[in-house]
């Protein structure tokens, strides 16, 4: 993973509530084991049609969005059954944070082990995103702050764990093996 510290980007945004994760992956592209081109099939179910063109109304098939790597969701993004699969096809999309109102737990968990941030906001500043798709905004993970292109700044909560991992570029099991000196130390101790 690549360390996240800061990230400016354009929205892109999807107002409907309770988008699931077969709805982000469908299940039938569950099959690899890998995160290399999940992308492709990100929301494939609605960005192509039955013989596999392009719908060129849906969101990310527009060409404003190319390029955004911030997705504004509706309530209770990701909720459904657990699969590793629906943060990695957004980040082999591009997209490297979420904002919601509501993350389900379960994704919200896959996504921060993952790499991908997710950032919970109050009704307020999730009515301006979605009333103004396409606006610049500004991350910053140690801070836990969000930018909007107005200038106010919005908090959102992150775990200390999870900001550590995300400012390092590491997960759960890159953490301990950077300790790794530390724990064979311990373990010649006992």
């Amino acid at each position: 993973m690549e360390p996240f510290t800061t990230l400016t980007s354009r929205t892109v945004v999807m107002p409907a509530a309770n988008i699931d994760t077969d709805q982000i992956i469908p299940a039938r592209f569950l099959t690899t084991t890998t995160r290399q081109g999940l992308g492709a099939q990100l929301f494939t179910d609605w960005r192509y049609d039955a013989a596999g063109a392009a719908r060129p109304e849906f969101v990310l098939n527009r060409p404003e969005s190319a390029g955004c790597q911030v997705l504004v969701a509706g309530r209770n993004f990701g909720c459904g059954s657990s699969r590793e699969h629906a943060p990695w096809a957004l980040l082999d999309h591009g997209f490297r944070a979420v904002i919601s109102t509501e993350l389900a737990d379960i994704f919200r968990g896959n996504a921060l082990k993952n790499g991908l941030l997710p950032v919970i906001v109050d009704e307020a500043t999730s009515g301006w995103l979605m009333g103004n798709p396409g606006a610049q905004v500004r991350l910053d993970v140690a801070a836990g702050t969000l930018t909007l292109s107005t200038g106010i700044h919005v908090s959102f909560p992150l775990e200390a764990f999870a900001r550590h991992c995300l400012l390092r570029g590491v997960d759960e099991l890159g953490h301990l093996l950077d300790r790794r000196a530390a724990i064979d130390a311990f373990e010649q101790r006992s």
